[in-house]
């Protein structure tokens, strides 16, 4: 098994992309985007996430089988976040006796 090392400048590089989406994800939370919030703040921290698990986690250079499992896991993230927005998405359908 062959072992790859990013250079120094490409860790510098990855660094400085986090602390950037960092910083837009505090000016996003300043300011009010109303219902897309949330999906703008959930779109910066995947890209922060994909970010760490290519570069920091070395999953671009990993075997087929260890990136069919990161695949999986976030698929299973889509679904878990899609049934979380339908079930807030929802609430107010049915009425609730007592209310």
């Amino acid at each position: 098994m062959t072992q790859h090392i990013d250079s120094v400048k490409t860790y510098a590089v990855i660094w400085i992309s986090l602390l950037i989406l960092t910083g837009v994800t505090t000016a996003v939370a300043f300011v009010d985007l109303g219902p897309f919030s949330v999906i703008v703040a959930l779109s910066i921290a995947v890209v922060k996430m994909m970010l760490v698990a290519l570069f920091f986690m070395h999953l671009r250079h990993s075997g087929k089988v260890t990136q069919l499992a990161m695949a999986a896991t976030v698929l299973w993230l889509g679904i878990m976040v899609a049934f979380t927005f339908a079930d807030v998405a929802t609430r107010g359908w049915m009425g609730v006796p007592g209310r």
